[in-house]
């Protein structure tokens, strides 16, 4: 049996994609060593596969990568290994150095434009360190996928390399009977947003607009820098009984709430290329659990909706149009019905997972 090592630098436990890649390599019988961080509130994480969770002593900036990609270094060096997948930037230049010190095969998943964030842009001197990185490594790369189309034609452009496509969309639903609500819900409309709690979610413009909103809730599931201030805009507009936040969950039970609830959103903000070009894993969630969504009118987004008519984009962003499209999708909820139902068919990860065998029974 072959090893695989897997390092990412979030926490293992909230990242769906690093746990279905898992999943997969499994189903091809390789023996899975994966690396990724523990926190102070993490959850404990139990898998019929050895994981590696290392507290750090810096949370976040150069320090925290620093002592995060010295350590992995370190880890990947003295671990048996057979291959090698590094997600995202921020783990593959250790990922790249042992795999030319041993002759290992590497693979790249990138889930992002990582060098196009909103943190990176605001901040040039950190994003030319990532581009330099980036720049060395990815023209070196043979086996690389990442999450949508117009990310692998950017990459394959700029790097003349081959770049595939695995989409980040969840394992299909079998049936939808619903389930008892963590909260009490006052028979209101529940709009949902689940996934990170960061700057650009446009979460600060559905909290403008919950006043608008007669009868609704708003439903915050995740964790993230601007939690906060979020927090703190719902108590200035003493929006409690209309703004949940039920923080950081474990993705097994997402499902029992997504399904419930009457809306997602997905209003990521044009902050730069990597949300422009964004396809949040969010929406594929939506549409599993066949929910209608209203999403932001970035381009990649608005190729799905063009496809499948699971919502509607939000155009003028502003709290009074953004109450009325509200309004007019909850009362044509059910038109939705038939798109989401062949969208949930189609982007299922047991579609894309043999994509992904496919990927790993031919590396380079």
């Amino acid at each position: 049996m072959q090893r695989i090592i897997i390092s990412v630098t979030n926490d293992i436990i909230t990242d769906q994609r690093v746990k279905k890649v898992c999943d997969a390599l499994q189903e091809l019988d390789f023996k899975i060593v994966l690396i990724g961080r523990e926190l102070s509130n993490s959850f404990p994480v139990s898998r019929n596969y050895k994981i590696i969770r290392m507290r750090l002593l810096f949370k976040k900036g150069f320090f925290f990568y620093a002592e995060y990609n010295l350590r992995l270094f370190f880890r990947l060096f003295f671990l048996k290994k057979d291959f090698l997948l590094a997600n995202d930037l921020d783990t593959l230049l250790p990922n790249f150095i042992i795999s030319k010190l041993f002759s290992t095969k590497l693979v790249y998943d990138s889930h992002e434009l990582f060098t196009e964030v909103p943190e990176l842009i605001s901040r040039p001197k950190t994003r030319n360190i990532w581009l330099q990185i980036e720049k060395f490594i990815f023209p070196k790369l043979k086996n690389v996928y990442t999450v949508n189309n117009k990310i692998a034609e950017i990459y394959s452009k700029k790097y003349q390399i081959p770049v595939k496509v695995i989409k980040n969309v969840p394992y299909k639903i079998h049936g939808n009977k619903k389930s008892e609500l963590p909260f009490n819900t006052d028979n209101k409309k529940i709009i949902l947003y689940q996934g990170a709690i960061n700057t650009g979610r446009g979460l600060e413009l559905m909290i403008d607009t919950m006043p608008l909103l007669k009868n609704y809730l708003f439903v915050i599931i995740g964790d993230g820098d601007v939690l906060y201030k979020l927090k703190e805009q719902v108590n200035n507009l003493n929006l409690n009984d209309k703004v949940i936040f039920l923080g950081k969950m474990i993705p097994k039970n997402l499902p029992n709430i997504t399904k419930n609830v009457d809306l997602g959103i997905s209003l990521e903000e044009d902050l730069g290329l990597s949300y422009r070009f964004s396809l949040p894993n969010k929406i594929f969630d939506y549409i599993q659990s066949k929910i209608p969504v209203l999403a932001s009118e970035l381009p990649v987004i608005k190729s799905l909706f063009d496809e499948f008519k699971v919502g509607e984009i939000l155009v003028n962003r502003n709290p009074r149009n953004l109450a009325q499209i509200i309004e007019k999708m909850i009362l044509e909820k059910d038109s939705y019905q038939e798109q989401l139902i062949k969208a949930a068919d189609i982007y299922t990860w047991e579609n894309e997972s043999e994509k992904l065998k496919e990927i790993f029974k031919n590396l380079e």
